[in-house]
């Protein structure tokens, strides 16, 4: 997507927004002039809060490319460990990771390794999934031609597997993100203070209308920054799939 269209869109959601405080009571929608003045004015609260959110998703991101990337190719080259794993992960995948949040707070206690956890379940099941295909999608004459060239296991997955899985893992990554913070939101508001999405609710709870849009702001800024990141790293490694 173009930057003209990014750009179309805030611009569309701006004039939604104005309308409604403009029409509806102002008090209880803050107008978007009034909401990006009080982030600028509350920069470091702000800032800390997102720091936070940033971390526990960040942290979970890391962990579940290093873990989720190896278990999928494992599986994709393996038919007899996905013959085991799979059925396993297809069990647990629909079942709604919010769920879990109780339990991961009793195991891994209240701070943020909990919410860090919690994101991790959410994604590792898709990253190994789409991983796991990519491999699987790879023509085995392409294998035969490896073994002939007498190519390294490393030389195989950098050259090989590697490209053939980029395009799945950043569509599930892209995907999964906007998942995170839906879930990081929630999970923010049990035992902590810390977070956007502390941030938000407190806000909402103390009827401090125009605190609270701004985090809502802020939040969709940094969802909507690790999107483009995450577009901009995909144009960069999977070149191949824009010729």
């Amino acid at each position: 997507m173009s930057k003209r269209r990014y750009l179309y869109g805030i611009i569309i959601l701006l004039i939604i927004w104005k309308l409604l405080n403009i029409f509806y009571d102002s008090r209880l929608i803050p107008g978007p002039v009034d909401t990006i003045i009080y982030v600028f004015s509350h920069l470091d609260t702000i800032a800390s809060n997102s720091f936070y959110s940033l971390f526990r998703l960040l942290s979970a991101l890391f962990m579940v490319i290093g873990i989720g990337v190896p278990s999928g190719v494992i599986l994709g080259r393996s038919k007899k460990c996905d013959n085991i794993i799979s059925p396993v992960i297809y069990a647990i995948y629909p079942i709604p990771k919010i769920a879990f949040l109780s339990i991961i707070m009793i195991f891994f206690g209240l701070g943020n390794l909990s919410k860090i956890i919690l994101i991790f379940f959410i994604l590792i099941f898709q990253v190994i999934l789409s991983v796991r295909d990519g491999v699987k999608n790879i023509d085995n004459e392409i294998y035969f031609s490896v073994y002939n060239l007498s190519l390294t296991k490393y030389q195989t997955f950098r050259h090989i597997i590697l490209p053939n899985i980029l395009p799945n893992l950043f569509t599930s990554l892209r995907i999964g993100v906007a998942t995170s913070f839906s879930v990081l939101f929630l999970a923010e508001n049990y035992a902590t203070q810390y977070g956007l999405g502390y941030f938000i609710m407190d806000s909402w709870i103390m009827a401090k209308y125009t605190r609270m849009f701004a985090g809502i702001v802020v939040i969709s800024f940094l969802g909507s920054f690790l999107f483009l990141l995450i577009n901009i790293l995909e144009k960069r490694f999977c070149r191949y799939k824009y010729i």
